[in-house]
Order: structure tokens, then sequence, then C-alpha cells
């Protein structure tokens, strides 16, 4: 499957089956998509723990929340635990010597000699600083963006939720302080359909993106926005005419009648 017709039609499943199984297997294809994914200096901080529903311990099945959308995790087959180990950047330099055994990194004669001497001593002096949120959580992104098209390849839906419970979440899974939770994705079979309702809204193309420099619109081309709409890469706008009838019949069918969120 191409990758625009997998971007196209790629929507967040909320709803998933509960009663439909996941093959361990497919997770594996998930993890396996993730652990190629590029990432700075090749020190591959990102992990996962998933965790099945019906199979885990009780209190670890517990452990993992979401505020407002709790009811996902509860029809997911399977919760997946995305999170970083800043431990990864200390042996940085081992990863770095890596590269260039390689040949990703340096060129020549003297590239060991120039590696040990000037670039593992200045990744060694920024270690500390590189442990903190940013540059790590971007290419972990790369990591789980990966592992989220290699699910829907496998006809798997998924859906990425934040969490303030994070530091809960890392003691609860027996997490070494070293960790940083990231975020929880729900995978299952989808219970709704694949659009999910069509298109979500989105900010103005003119808005989100500049031509050398903030403030100067980055010229958009009708004629590539036509050419992506043929591919399929852009969806029918939501709310399609249906979807509303779709979401009383979810809503009864799982039983998650209650204030109306959902």
């Amino acid at each position: 499957m191409e990758l625009r017709e997998v971007m196209g039609r790629r929507r967040s499943i909320r709803f998933l089956n509960p009663h439909k199984p996941v093959e361990p297997e497919k997770i594996q294809m998930m993890f396996e998509a993730s652990r190629i994914a590029s990432h700075w200096g090749n020190v591959q901080s990102l992990r996962g723990i998933a965790v099945w529903r019906d199979d885990a311990p009780k209190d670890v099945a517990a452990a993992i929340t979401a505020p407002l959308t709790g009811y996902q995790i509860g029809l997911a087959p399977v919760s997946i635990v995305w999170f970083l180990d800043t431990s990864a950047i200390d042996v940085q330099a081992d990863r770095l010597r890596e590269l260039c055994k390689a040949g990703a990194l340096g060129y020549g004669e003297g590239k060991e000699k120039a590696l040990e001497e000037q670039f593992i001593p200045i990744f060694g002096n920024i270690g500390e600083a590189l442990k903190q949120p940013g540059i790590g959580e971007i290419d972990a992104g790369q990591g789980i963006a990966q592992a989220t098209l290699m699910a829907f390849d496998l006809g798997l839906g998924t859906c990425c939720m934040g969490t303030p419970h994070g530091e809960q979440i890392r003691q609860n899974l027996s997490m070494p302080e070293s960790c940083r939770v990231l975020l929880i994705q729900t995978v299952g079979y989808p219970a709704e359909s694949p659009e999910a309702g069509g298109q979500r809204p989105r900010r103005p193309f003119e808005e989100l993106f500049h031509i050398n420099g903030y403030g100067n619109p980055y010229p958009r081309s009708q004629e590539v926005v036509d050419q992506l709409t043929r591919d399929e890469m852009f969806q029918a706008p939501a709310p399609l005419p249906w979807r509303e009838a779709e979401l009383e019949y979810l809503v009864k069918a799982l039983g998650l009648e209650g204030n109306g969120l959902i």
C-alpha cells in the first residue's frame, strides 16, 4: 500500500471492537516499524510497553489512565504506553561508533580519529541537556508515526492520547526514573467506519507554513491540491451526513451512554 493511500485514509479510531483480539504478531510489526525509524545520533530512546487488557495483571491494566478518554482504553484490546528512556544518551558514544563503522558517519582513513577527538566530546558535553524534553520527543514521534502507519496497513485502528498522569504511570509500570511517558496508544480492530466521520477540521494551509521567513505564507498550488484529492489524500470534510447516526449506534452498542461527550 502506497504511503499516500495510507495517509489519505488513516484516521484516529476512537471506537474499537472490544471483543476481537489483536494478534501479538501485529503488535510486534508495529514495534518493528518503530524500531527502524530515524533517531538523532542513533540512540533510539523511544520504548514501548504493550498492555493486553484481558491478559495483563489487573494492577497493570488499571495502571494506565487518561482523563475524559478513559473509555477508549477500556474498549481497546491492547494499549501501548510509549515512553522515552533518557539513559539511552549515556551510551551515545557507542552508537556514534556504530554509525561510523556502518559507513553512515565520516569518511576516509581518519574518520575514527576525528570521531573520537571531535564529535564524541561535543555530544559528551551536551549529554544532560539532550535528556531534557525536546529533540528526543521529536524523533520518538517519528517512531510512533511509523508504528501507526503499520497498524493501519494491518487493518487495525489506533488513537494516541496524552495523559497528565505520566509519572504515576511510570511508577505503576515499574519504569526506571530515567524514563518519561509520552502517550498512550489504543490498538484494536475498528468498530466504526474507516472514514471516522470524515476529514476533521484543520487550520488553513497558509497559516501553518511559510517561505523565507515567518509571515510569508508558502504558496499553495491548486494543481497540487487537485492532484492529492484525485489520489485520495484528502477525504470529504466532516461531518459526513450519517456520522451522528453512527455515533448513536456505537454509543448504544458499546454501552457508552453518559453525558454526551465521547
